[in-house]
């Protein structure tokens, strides 16, 4: 992985472990993404949705923690509680590329759009809202407000799949979008399984009745192979940790794991061998001071020794990545890496970090 001079592109050096597949996770309608907060994993999944927009698929991108981060990433205005169209994917090899829309999910909306829809209140349920006993609900019952957000995911997830991919604007049906693919950029590992898992719980105490069923259906989605829950990583200590512990108590749980983004990689500055001899203290200052004045670059002894100083740091930097890279491939899952970009994040940073994860084979 590195940066194309000529295009100022990130790109993937080949060979990859991918190489001739078109996706690791053909059957999957549902990616959810998670992480140790920190680790990037709201870029992550922007990027999984603008790199599965492609070849005419349309594609759903849907945030449930009130932070607005699609917005902000995307660089358009606070999104409201609708699905909105917000960017293209990156062309595939035919020119083609699918559409990203993105939406907002808000507890108290859902939970309007949910006794609309299940118990016909109507204008009954505004009055509910006007009175309050929205808020009060979902915040006398912390686990409501994860029922209605995940009951939401899935309404998105069951529609119709569209079948004319030559134009994503015609995946409508009854005026609603057609999706062949949703991300959910979902909490931190730390709370995702207990996230993912409320309508079992709920599902558990309603014997019967529409709370019942459709606490069953979404179940019966999160845990088939039609989703698959993406953990997101930095390679440093605590964060390889805690995807280790998310990724046991998923597999506990029954809930279907899918592969390990690693992210903000750092670049490799040096060589193995480079590496190797900087921190056995085998750099040789007389070389270092003798190319920096080739290169016509004025040299002291204190240039000299700043530079072997920061290659030592880079070096014992890159021996704490590779060993928590161990770590990571430990779990056995198809692995992605990302770089760090020095530039921030915006669309043109997240059209790189997609292709990145095409060419992986993640999309």
């Amino acid at each position: 992985m590195g940066k194309d001079h000529t295009s100022g592109h990130w790109v993937w050096w080949g060979p990859t472990p991918y190489a001739g597949r078109v996706t690791d996770w053909p059957k999957v309608r549902l990616h959810v993404v998670t992480g140790k907060g920190g680790t990037g994993k709201s870029t992550v999944a922007a990027a999984l949705a603008l790199a599965l927009a492609t070849s005419g698929k349309n594609v759903l991108l849907c945030e449930v923690e009130g932070r607005q981060g699609i917005a902000r990433m995307f660089d358009v205005d606070p999104l409201p509680y609708e699905e909105r169209r917000i960017a293209k994917g990156a062309p595939d090899e035919d020119g083609r590329a699918g559409q990203v829309h993105a939406l907002h999910i808000e507890p108290e909306s859902a939970l309007m759009e949910y006794l609309a829809m299940y118990y016909k209140l109507g204008r009954a349920g505004k009055a509910l809202d006007r009175f309050g006993v929205i808020d009060f609900a979902t915040t006398i019952a912390p686990g409501v407000r994860d029922v209605l957000l995940t009951g939401k995911v899935y309404e998105a997830v069951q529609r119709p799949r569209q079948r004319d991919t030559k134009r994503a604007d015609k995946g409508r049906k009854g005026g609603a979008i057609t999706y062949d693919a949703v991300v959910l950029d979902a909490p931190p590992t730390g709370r995702i399984c207990q996230f993912l898992g409320v309508n079992s719980e709920l599902a558990g105490l309603a014997k019967v009745g529409p709370v019942k069923t459709q606490a069953d259906k979404v179940m019966e989605l999160l845990r088939s192979p039609r989703t698959a829950v993406h953990v997101v990583t930095i390679l440093e200590e605590m964060p390889v940790q805690e995807t280790s512990d998310g990724i046991a108590e998923l597999r506990a749980a029954g809930l279907p794991v899918g592969g390990v983004v690693v992210n903000l990689v750092r670049p490799r500055a040096l060589s193995p061998h480079a590496l190797a001899q900087v921190r056995d203290d085998e750099v040789d200052a007389t070389r270092i001071t003798s190319d920096l004045t080739r290169a016509r670059v004025e040299v002291d002894a204190g240039l000299v020794a700043s530079l072997i100083d920061e290659a030592r740091d880079h070096a014992v930097r890159r021996q704490l990545e590779d060993d928590q890279r161990v770590l990571v491939e430990a779990e056995h899952l198809p692995t992605y890496e990302l770089p760090r970009l020095a530039t921030g994040i915006d669309r043109g940073a997240l059209l790189d970090l997609a292709q990145l994860l095409r060419a992986q084979g993640m999309a």
